[in-house]
């Protein structure tokens, strides 16, 4: 095409050019994105030193807390890194390993907590062939499942993007790369694009959520005929926590990869993609934490044996 050029990379956005305002919006970042890791590691700690959680449950929540981990590293350090030395360019081979590994682990956090709500149905509704239905073995299948389905997602959304020819214009108006973002500055017709998000986001998104629904409606409509007590509230503790995840989760996602109008402000798409790209990995081990009185206790229990063998 007549105006477009060869890309040799791409500029990612920021909030401010004062430097000021860039050293504070590091210090935010970086507050979060330490407290994200730690929280998630956490998690992953206490799951695997204590014995009791070596359940399918809290091996989804693990693997939950990997992702999350995983996923926020993509983006936070090099974008705090760029606003520090004021260099907000990034290479098409980094921007397109940051578009895939965003995309895939999008799709493997999707896909997990979708297991997780099978594993509370199973749980909850089907309690006597529990171990039969959640064995090691299937748990392992469903995590290959997932493992291949990300790749292959993330392959294909990836792929596609990048085949566009882009514009002149190189600057993203985000701090990290993302598909909305970059086809927004192609110089072709990026309707099949968006057709192939729409659909695949549906489908894959959707399927998810009207899986998880369905286990739901399953799973409450078993504990409304527990009697009140112990039973019920262990019941509701174990969902709680997943459902307030999800909705965050696929609330930001639909929100983000759905929404691809072009006439949504560049500075709405930057404070929005804060919340998708942070808010659920910081809250997901917030969440879990304090609802979740197995975990709790367990690093209640971890915490005092430290303290005690710091005193001897």
């Amino acid at each position: 095409m007549p105006n477009s050029t060869t890309m040799s990379g791409f500029l990612l956005g920021g909030f401010s050019d004062v430097w000021e305002l860039r050293v504070l919006q590091v210090l935010s970042f970086s507050l979060m994105y330490w407290i994200t890791l730690v929280g998630n590691l956490l998690i992953v700690a206490v799951t695997t030193i204590d014995q009791s959680l070596h359940t399918p449950m809290y091996f989804f929540l693990q693997t939950l807390s990997i992702l999350d981990a995983c996923y926020i590293s993509v983006t936070i350090p090099n974008s705090c890194i760029s606003f520090l030395l004021n260099n907000s360019s990034i290479s098409k081979t980094g921007c397109t390993a940051q578009v895939s590994l965003v995309v895939f682990f999008i799709c493997m956090e999707l896909l997990f907590l979708t297991a997780m709500a099978h594993d509370r149905y199973v749980a909850i509704c089907r309690p006597l062939v529990y171990p039969v239905i959640m064995s090691s073995q299937i748990c392992l299948h469903m995590t290959l499942a997932s493992l291949i389905s990300g790749l292959m997602y993330a392959g294909v959304h990836t792929g596609h993007t990048f085949r566009l020819p882009f514009g002149p214009s190189r600057d993203i108006h985000q701090f990290f790369c993302d598909i909305p973002s970059l086809l927004k500055l192609s110089c072709s017709d990026t309707s099949s694009n968006e057709v192939i998000i729409v659909v695949s986001g549906l489908g894959i998104g959707g399927g998810c959520f009207i899986f998880i629904i369905r286990s739901y409606v399953h799973i409450f409509s078993t504990v409304f005929k527990f009697p009140r007590g112990t039973d019920r509230k262990k019941a509701f503790s174990m969902c709680v926590p997943h459902i307030l995840v999800v909705s965050v989760f696929l609330g930001l996602g639909f929100y983000m990869y759905l929404w691809l109008s072009a006439a949504s402000a560049a500075t709405q798409d930057l404070v929005f993609s804060v919340f998708y790209s942070m808010v659920p990995p910081l809250f997901n081990p917030i969440i879990y934490s304090l609802r979740n009185e197995q975990i709790k206790r367990v690093i209640t229990k971890i915490t005092k044996r430290m303290f005690y063998s710091g005193n001897l």
